[in-house]
């Protein structure tokens, strides 16, 4: 397609690696983001970074109508689980109302493709694993509510008349971990929560401990089981969602995972064996909105976007967020970074 792409979040973590793959396919791309939790310098060369809030109507249009965007892929949004119950109208106040303004925005500028990054937190605690895209939508903390709720309005708008105003592919998240391989981008999140992330800062001296939120959820171990995800599949995925509106794609619900778990003590003992730190580990209660376990029955994406992931390696993944929190964190915050890419 000619037009253009917008990237809302680009400045983020997942924005920031999506952004440059999509400048790598050739994409036209405008980076919106207004640097809550983003960083000018994970900005791909080759894209236009405008500062600025998906709440404001007037800023979009003027985008729209001075870039030809032609199409949305959507990541702007908090995503602290525990602060999100802590401070649950933050989390509907910006992933859902600004979600709606983008969205409200698409339909006045005629844009008819949009790619949007949801969440596996949409299932709660699924009653089977792996999990399917048709198991029941059921989350158990306000921001799985928040993406399931914009779900809904991507669904509700593509339904409302013939041909589709608003085609779309939601891409559901498992826990999304890693760096790119030549240590340009990463996670640079302030007091992240996010595993891999907490244990690499341990490993380099950064954290005390790592903290294990629950040792008595019913897995093999006894901590919560999650299934990993490398940031650059993530990232071809969601051109791979692109590629598939615009050849006339129907809307569709996707889960982005590879189909196995690793126990959070499986996590802590992978990221110890890689780096040769032996960090200390302490034990907590569990946090609230927290399921036991997650795992992905990624069968369908495979199908529909023949989406075929290259980082299937959990070693892999803690060693890529290994070093890039050893050294492209230090380079970053050498240009004045204070880390934070959401």
């Amino acid at each position: 397609m000619s037009d253009s792409v917008l990237v809302t979040g680009g400045a983020g973590y997942i924005g920031s690696h999506t952004a440059r793959r999509l400048v790598e396919a050739g994409r036209a791309v405008v980076v919106l983001d207004n640097l809550y939790s983003g960083h000018p310098w994970a900005v791909p060369a080759g894209a236009e970074f405008v500062r600025g809030d998906i709440a404001d109507a007037e800023l979009l249009r003027r985008l729209f109508d001075e870039h030809g965007i032609g199409a949305v892929v959507h990541f702007a949004a908090h995503v602290e689980v525990p602060e999100s119950v802590a401070d649950p109208l933050k989390y509907y106040r910006n992933n859902v109302a600004g979600s709606l303004r983008l969205i409200e925005a698409c339909l006045a500028g005629g844009v008819e493709r949009f790619v949007f990054s949801s969440s596996a937190a949409v299932y709660g605690v699924p009653d089977r694993l792996p999990v399917g895209e048709d198991a029941p939508v059921s989350p158990i903390n306000p921001y799985g509510w928040s993406k399931a709720m914009t779900e809904r309005m991507l669904v509700d708008v593509s339904a409302s008349r013939d041909p589709s105003p608003l085609r779309h592919v939601a891409l559901r998240y498992f826990n999304v971990a890693g760096a790119s391989l030549d240590g340009v981008l990463g996670q640079a999140t302030p007091n992240a929560t996010h595993l891999i992330k907490v244990a690499c800062e341990a490993a380099c001296g950064r954290r005390d401990a790592v903290r294990v939120f629950g040792a008595d959820y019913p897995t093999q171990d006894g901590t919560g089981v999650r299934d990993y995800v490398h940031v650059l599949d993530l990232a071809e995925a969601h051109v791979a969602a692109l590629d598939h509106l615009d050849a006339g794609g129907a809307s569709q619900v996707l889960n982005c995972g590879y189909g196995r778990g690793y126990s959070v003590l499986e996590v802590i003992e992978t990221v110890r064996r890689i780096s040769g730190v032996d960090f200390p580990v302490v034990q907590a209660p569990r946090r609230p909105g927290d399921p036991p376990a997650l795992v992905a029955d990624a069968t369908r994406i495979r199908g529909v976007l023949g989406w075929a992931p290259r980082h299937d390696d959990l070693e892999q993944i803690c060693r890529s967020a290994y070093l890039w929190e050893l050294e492209g964190m230090s380079r970053m915050q050498g240009k004045g970074g204070k880390g934070a890419t959401g």
